[in-house]
C-alpha cells in the first residue's frame, strides 16, 4: 500500500514472473515491469537523489566510448553530478547511482520488486543475499563497454531505448578462467573485446516497461538509442554466486603456487570440501 492508501500494482506482472521462473538462474530472459512513470524515477527525483548520495556512490563520465575502453582512459565531462543528470539529454554523458537502496524510499522500492521474485529464487538458489539497486542514466548514443557482473541482475528500462547484447555465462573463450579468477580477486569487470565475439551474443532491445534478467557473469554490453535512457538495476547474490566466487578464488591461490586447479561445476554451492579448503587457506593467509 502506498502513501495515498492505494494498493501498489505489481512491479513484475504474472507473465514476467513466469518467464523469470523458467529462465532463472542460468538463462537471460526478457521480462515486463510496471515502474514506468514512477515518481522516484524522474530525472529531477534522480538529480536530487544523486546530490544527497555520498561521492563514492556516484560515477559519471562521457558516454560515447569504445567497447573496449580501459577504466583509466575514461574521460570526465566537466559538469557536477546534478548538472549531468538535469542536462543529460544534451551533454553526451553517462551516470550511475550505486547502492540507492541506502536511501529509504529507494530501499522500499527495491524490497517491493525483489519481494515478488524471492519465492522463485529461493526454490532454485536459496535465499536472496546482499540485495542492491543501481540507477543508470545515459545520453543518446552512449555505450556501456563489454563487461560482466558478479550478481544476479534484472535491468528495468524506465525511459528511452537501449539494446543489451548478452553472451552465455561460462564460455571460456569470452572469459578465460584466469580472468574469472582475477575478477573475483577484485579485478575490473570490463572484458577484452574482439569483433569475432559479436555473433555469439543475443541482442535484446529494451523499451520503457521492458526488463531483462542477466545471469551471474554473463558478459554483455549496452548501446543506447537516440534518446535519454534511464534504467534501474536490481541485484542480489545467492549461495551459488558466492560459492562460485570462492572456487575461482581457490583456483587463483592454487595457480599462483603452480598446483592443479579444480573444475567448477554447474552447482558450485554443493562443492563444500573445496569451499572449506578455500576458507582455511584464506584464514591461514596461505
Amino acid at each position: 500500500m502506498n502513501a495515498h492508501g492505494h494498493v501498489a500494482a505489481a512491479v513484475f506482472p504474472d507473465e514476467a514472473r513466469a518467464a523469470f521462473a523458467a529462465a532463472y538462474p542460468d538463462q537471460a530472459a526478457k521480462l515486463g515491469h510496471g515502474l514506468v512513470g514512477h515518481e522516484l524515477l524522474t530525472l529531477e527525483a534522480l538529480a536530487e537523489l544523486a546530490e544527497r548520495m555520498p561521492a563514492a556512490s556516484v560515477e559519471y563520465n562521457l558516454g560515447a566510448l569504445p567497447l573496449g575502453v580501459r577504466p583509466e582512459d575514461t574521460p570526465g565531462n566537466g559538469l557536477t553530478l546534478g548538472e549531468t543528470i538535469r542536462t543529460i539529454e544534451t551533454n553526451g554523458s553517462w551516470a550511475v547511482l550505486k547502492n540507492v537502496e541506502s536511501d529509504a524510499a529507494y530501499g522500499a522500492l527495491l524490497d517491493r520488486a525483489l519481494g515478488e521474485l524471492a519465492p522463485l529464487v529461493d526454490r532454485r538458489t536459496g535465499p536472496m543475499l546482499h540485495r542492491e539497486a543501481f540507477i543508470f542514466l545515459s545520453s543518446p548514443g552512449s555505450v556501456t563497454p563489454f563487461h560482466m557482473d558478479p550478481e544476479h541482475n534484472i535491468l528495468l528500462q524506465i525511459r528511452g531505448q537501449k539494446t543489451m547484447t548478452v553472451f552465455p555465462a561460462g564460455d571460456e573463450e569470452l572469459v578465460p578462467a584466469i580472468q574469472s579468477e582475477s575478477f573475483h580477486a577484485g579485478g575490473h569487470r570490463n572484458l577484452d573485446w574482439r569483433d569475432a565475439f559479436r555473433d555469439r551474443g543475443t541482442a535484446v532491445t529494451l523499451l520503457p516497461g521492458d526488463a531483462i534478467h542477466v545471469p551471474v557473469k554473463a558478459p554483455h554490453f549496452v548501446e543506447n538509442g537516440s534518446s535519454v535512457s534511464v534504467s534501474l538495476s536490481v541485484t542480489w547474490r545467492s549461495e551459488r554466486s558466492v560459492a562460485e566466487g570462492e572456487l575461482h578464488s581457490l583456483n587463483a591461490l592454487l595457480r599462483r603456487r603452480r598446483l592443479p586447479t579444480g573444475q567448477i561445476g554447474p552447482t558450485p554451492e554443493t562443492q563444500g570440501v573445496r569451499r572449506l579448503a578455500y576458507r582455511i587457506m584464506r584464514k591461514l593467509g596461505v
